[in-house]
């Protein structure tokens, strides 16, 4: 659960807040106009247009080669629509990068966005995989088969050289590996991605144009030098326009550079001679040129703006300190100042880089002018809500301490609602450590990050630090009163409590977690009922921690209420997850179906889906019908549930629902993807090994379902479990897995003596889901110390625990042990009244016959070692598919869009929406890629 949300952006004024956020993404993905000197370059377009067909396009050259100009060429000419986005350092933040790509792509393929968007959170996924597979999904569905040599779309990266985040290229790389048809993708870059560009030249899917290919010719460099020179000017010759461009090479900027330069000059072959070397010479040497040429007002304006990464008539005024700016940006464009128009309006523009880097270089030869200037920046962008320039201009002019309140203000905003989590991280690691060690503040929001990466130790002295930097300390004075009321920054004291109650029930202190929250709600005022309600929250978990379900129930119940009521979907989420676990722990299976449900099935407002709680719902329906063995449904709401929680800072949910998934790939008879579901969800599992992060004994208990018996003694071992132990509710999966492990080492005496102490605490505290489980467990325990009679017994009274909820894989996955048992036990049955239950005078209820045959089958051996899915061997799948859907299959193997599909097989296309959903489900699959993959490992397609 989020326990921190920073304090609330300074209110802006009225007009400027919060269009400026808006503007600057819209500019992001303007297509460059052609500027004032466009070039006909029919040979590179070609080249271009060719490469498209390959799938990717990598457009690769040092600065001033002209790529975004070369690649703006695509847009119009009714050639494919074109989505196109200008990337920054930014964009280093996945959550940022592919926020922009699906804007991008939105404006190409209108309605993309809106199917999107919500995967990209807030709060950010902890992976994109399940955005990127949703997206190959849209753009593999696109209007009409994909035409030869064109594409649905064309996603052009331009600047993609500024990316250094292994994340993104991950990400990229994943893109380019499950490319759908309807999709091309071009890259305009200085240097090579790190892509595997190798394997995609060997396939064939990569096309390549490099420095040599980008350079003009001479009779392109005459035209380029002829249109940029402009009139009043000399005639060039052609020796002139071929020694220029053998002097710079054919390199754009530099030819531009000259056209500029040469206005006004009589001698046009002495300006030749006069300059030679490296194109940095001749940058330095034109620019020098050039600059030299403007007014000083004009020359002063360029000076005081280059700062700037984007400029604005606004923004300049305030930087340069005098008014006009728009029309001195708009002086500069006419004369061909290397300024590019980021929209079609004018109202935002860019230096080329180049241009820019020549500019930073002059101004800094006045000492002291960058900081003023940045000063004023920084101060227009913080008060227009650009949070990360301001960020930016503060640190850039030397005021760390200013830079920190702005990261104070603005973390909320960027972590929480943005859902960004490495620009807070970049802000953070740019700071001196003095200073963010002074800010109480800023330690807790670092807290925060490392709280949902399970890092608890620096978390721990991460809050003893803010501790002591409260007042009485280093750091500066602390108001509690500031800030609006419900914001949870603004009681630092408070939210330190609230942290360390959160690692206690990570812990599964229940004391320590009961302790600090009650520390929290002392500290908190009245009208911070946001973070009250947090506090209610997490007495709720110690309750559950305690054993007291009962009251924890109605603790999460009212709480969610609130929480829906408050529009606080993140807390709304976590609760329902934790409401669920609950009732399940009840033994309460329909009403855990019924809590999942009123969230699967609401019609929410426009804006307002959860989609954190719909993916917690999913992951609790998909468990739920593991548990009665419905295999294929489990699945489809599995694979849901995972993309969906991806969505959600709160792994939880992701975890239990890759918990799951592994339990059916089990199932199967798919063991290497059971282990690598598990696997992940070893990663994204919140805190150390208990009750509220049941992961690491659930891996344990598939390694030892493997047969895999010394991994499962070693992790019981490495947590220091006995048979001694007295009962402990938050150890009891770690318990649970001690007595399995000692049962598969021919143990049975001290497992029963263990489960001997579980169960009776279990009981008391009304823990039907637990006691079930360890009655099932004791059976096993008393058949394996050759108490027949009693093991019957005692099968028996866990089955008719069960048998009203439905339970089945309590039982089936206990594999050739429980199937053995279960059959002398209806054998048994068969032959003569019930055995009785071990206490005097009382006999179970019977069990119906139809019950005890689904758990036979269940228990009937499969593939897979544990055996338990009663699927022939040789499928693997939990249902067969049809013939039909063997044809659909097959086309979608063939890389067949939906539409294609029901163009040949003459159905509609919900029909085979309908297919394609049911065959994702069949072989529990998150998208079309995984489905063929894996119905080619099963040998269902070629």
């Amino acid at each position: 659960m989020q326990v921190l949300m920073a304090e609330p952006p300074a209110q802006a004024p009225a007009e400027p807040a919060a269009a400026p956020h808006d503007t600057l993404l819209a500019t992001k993905l303007h297509v460059p106009g052609p500027g004032t000197a466009l070039v006909a370059r029919p040979r590179l377009a070609r080249l271009l247009r060719d490469g498209l067909g390959r799938g990717l396009v990598l457009v690769c050259a040092p600065a001033g080669y002209g790529k975004t100009v070369l690649l703006a060429g695509l847009a119009g000419g009714g050639q494919p629509p074109l989505a196109w986005l200008s990337l920054d350092s930014g964009d280093n933040d996945p959550a940022r990068f592919w926020r922009h790509v699906v804007a991008a792509l939105d404006q190409a393929c209108p309605g993309t966005g809106e199917r999107l968007r919500p995967l990209l959170g807030p709060p950010a996924p902890v992976s994109f995989e399940a955005l990127i597979s949703a997206l190959i999904n849209e753009l593999a569905g696109g209007p009409g088969p994909p035409r030869p040599g064109a594409a649905g779309a064309v996603l052009v990266l331009d600047d993609y050289h500024v990316i250094t985040a292994g994340a993104v290229h991950a990400a990229v790389e994943f893109l380019v590996e499950h490319r759908p048809p309807g999709l091309r993708l071009v890259l305009a870059s200085r240097s090579d991605p790190p892509l595997p560009l190798a394997r995609l030249r060997v396939r064939g899917q990569l096309a390549e144009l490099r420095a040599a290919d980008l350079r003009f010719t001479s009779g392109e460099a005459g035209s380029l030098l002829r249109q940029a020179a402009g009139a009043p000017g000399p005639v060039l010759p052609d020796d002139v326009v071929a020694a220029l461009a053998a002097r710079t090479e054919g390199w754009a900027a530099g030819l531009q550079l000259a056209a500029l330069s040469l206005r006004g000059r009589a001698d046009a072959a002495s300006f030749v001679t006069a300059f030679t070397g490296s194109h940095r010479y001749i940058l330095d040497f034109l620019a020098e040129e050039v600059l030299e040429q403007q007014s000083a007002g004009l020359r002063d304006f360029l000076l005081a703006t280059s700062v700037l990464a984007r400029l604005s008539g606004p923004l300049c005024d305030a930087v340069t300190g005098q008014a006009g700016s728009q029309h001195l940006l708009e002086e500069a464009e006419r004369a061909g100042l290397f300024l590019v128009p980021m929209d079609e309006v004018r109202g935002w523009w860019r230096y080329h880089h180049l241009f820019a880097d020549l500019l930073r270089a002059r101004l800094g030869q006045q000492p002291g002018r960058a900081a003023g200037l940045h000063r004023r920046a920084a101060e227009w962008c913080a008060a227009n809500g650009l949070a990360d320039d301001a960020v930016r201009h503060a640190m850039a002019a030397g005021d760390t301490a200013w830079a920190a309140r702005l990261i104070e203000q603005h973390f909320d905003l960027v972590y929480n609602l943005l859902g960004e989590t490495v620009t807070p991280q970049r802000w953070l690691a740019e700071l001196p450590q003095d200073v963010l060690r002074s800010r109480p503040r800023l330690l807790l929001a670092q807290a925060l990050m490392l709280a949902t990466s399970g890092r608890l130790p620096e978390v721990e002295e991460l809050l003893d630090a803010a501790e002591r930097a409260l007042p009485g300390s280093a750091g500066e004075p602390f108001e509690p009163s500031a800030g609006r009321a419900g914001s949870m920054l603004v009681n630092v004291p408070a939210l330190i409590a609230l942290h360390r109650s959160y690692l206690a029930q990570l812990r599964g202190d229940a004391r320590a977690t009961a302790a600090f929250a009650a520390a929290t709600l002392a500290a908190t005022q009245p009208d911070e009922w946001l973070l009250r309600s947090n506090v209610q929250g997490f007495l709720a978990v110690a309750e559950w921690l305690n054993g007291g379900l009962d009251r924890a129930e109605q603790a999460f119940t009212a709480s969610i209420a609130g929480w829906e009521q408050a529009g606080q979907l993140a807390q709304y989420a976590w609760a329902i997850s934790q409401l669920s676990q609950v009732l399940r722990a009840r033994g309460r299976l329909d009403q855990a179906a019924r809590l999942a449900t009123q969230v699967t099935g609401k019609a929410w407002a426009p804006g307002q889906r959860p989609v954190a709680a719909e993916g917690a719902a999913q992951v609790a329906l998909a468990e739920l019908a593991w548990q009665r063995n419905d295999l294929a449904v489990a699945g489809r709401h599995a694979t849901e549930g995972i993309a969906l929680s991806r969505q959600f800072a709160y792994t939880g949910p992701l975890a239990a629902g890759l918990v799951t998934l592994a339990w059916i790939r089990q199932a199967q008879g798919d063991p290497g993807a059971a282990a690598a579901a598990m696997d992940e969800a070893a990663q994204a599992a919140p805190g150390p090994a208990g009750l509220l992060n049941q992961v690491p004994a659930q891996r344990a208990r598939l390694a030892l379902a493997q047969g895999n018996v010394p991994a499962a003694e070693r992790w019981v071992a490495e947590r220091g479990l006995s048979p001694g132990d007295e009962p402990d509710y938050p150890k009891e999966p770690g318990h649970l897995v001690l007595a399995r492990v000692l049962l598969a080492t021919g143990q049975p005496g001290p497992a029963l003596a263990l489960l001997d102490r579980l169960l009776p605490a279990a009981e008391a505290q009304q823990r039907a889901g637990s006691v079930i489980e360890l009655r099932a467990l004791r059976a096993l325990a008393l058949a394996a110390a050759g108490e027949e009679s009693a093991a019957q017994a005692e099968l028996a009274a866990a089955l008719a625990l069960g048998r009203p909820q439905g339970y089945i894989r309590v039982f089936a996955d206990e594999g050739e042990p429980m199937a053995a048992l279960l059959a002398r036990l209806v054998a048994a049955r068969r032959a003569g009244p019930a055995p009785r239950s071990g206490q005097p005078g009382r006999v179970q209820p019977a069990i119906p016959a139809g019950y005890l045959a689904r758990l036979q089958a269940a228990l009937q051996p499969g593939p897979g070692p544990a055996g338990g899915s009663g699927t022939p061997a040789g499928t693997s799948l939990a249902e067969p598919l049809t013939p039909r859907e063997l044809q659909v299959l097959a086309m979608l193997a063939d890389g067949l869009s939906n539409q294609a599909i029901a163009r040949q097989l003459v159905v509609s296309l919900d029909t085979v929406k309908k297919h394609v959903s049911h065959l994702l489900a069949k072989l529990g699959a998150a998208n079309r890629t995984e489905a063929v993959a894996r119905a080619r490992e099963l040998g269902l397609t070629g």
